[in-house]
């Protein structure tokens, strides 16, 4: 199942190529910006929360996955509903520059301001992560504009669209999964796991 959702997305690799370009410019115009006073502000902010919330939080590491899934299958739920219609297409690429730009700004600001420790969250955890989930968003992008062109409100497209749904959610579920795991073996004490 998973593979054929690979064939269909890489179907038209030029679609592939255009997605992954959009993901990159966003990420670098995220980097090349992130001293605009207004996105500054915004980005700090995002990286304050993700440190204080995720990584030194004295909040439970189960519900951190929680809500790190649920927050990740949302943005998979927006990716793939492009895929209903020609026009909806815009919300999956919007998703993806917002995705790229937020890790852009969010990388710069790890290492200008945090510094060392900045660094060590960046390596260790934000980025492969990261990487990881935009991945499979990247996938679902792939599917929802290969599907977008012929999608039809019958029973067996939507069936199709609930399985790639579910199989994604899978794959996030692993991704956050291994943040969890992640968080516990480096940033969390023993005691904050449950």
């Amino acid at each position: 199942m998973l593979k054929e959702l690979f064939l269909r997305a890489f179907q038209r690799k030029w679609i592939v190529l255009c997605l992954f370009l959009l993901l990159l410019s966003s990420t670098m115009c995220g980097i090349v910006f992130i001293k605009t006073p207004t996105f500054y502000e915004y980005q700090l902010r995002i990286c304050d929360r993700f440190l204080d919330r995720v990584c030194y939080s004295d909040r439970s590491v189960f519900l951190i996955f929680i809500e790190r899934t649920a927050g990740c299958a949302l943005l998979l739920f927006l990716v793939l509903i492009g895929g209903v219609h020609p026009a909806a297409l815009a919300l999956s690429a919007m998703v993806m520059a917002f995705r790229g730009y937020t890790f852009g700004g969010t990388v710069a600001i790890l290492f200008s301001v945090y510094g060392m420790s900045g660094a060590i969250v960046a390596f260790a955890l934000y980025i492969p992560i990261r990487i990881l989930a935009d991945g499979v968003l990247l996938l679902a992008a792939a599917v929802s504009f290969s599907r977008a062109f012929c999608f039809r409100f019958c029973a067996g497209d939507i069936k199709e669209l609930l399985a790639d749904f579910l199989l994604l959610s899978v794959l996030i579920l692993m991704i956050c999964l291994l943040e969890a795991v992640l968080l516990a073996a480096l940033f969390h004490p023993l005691g904050n796991l449950l």
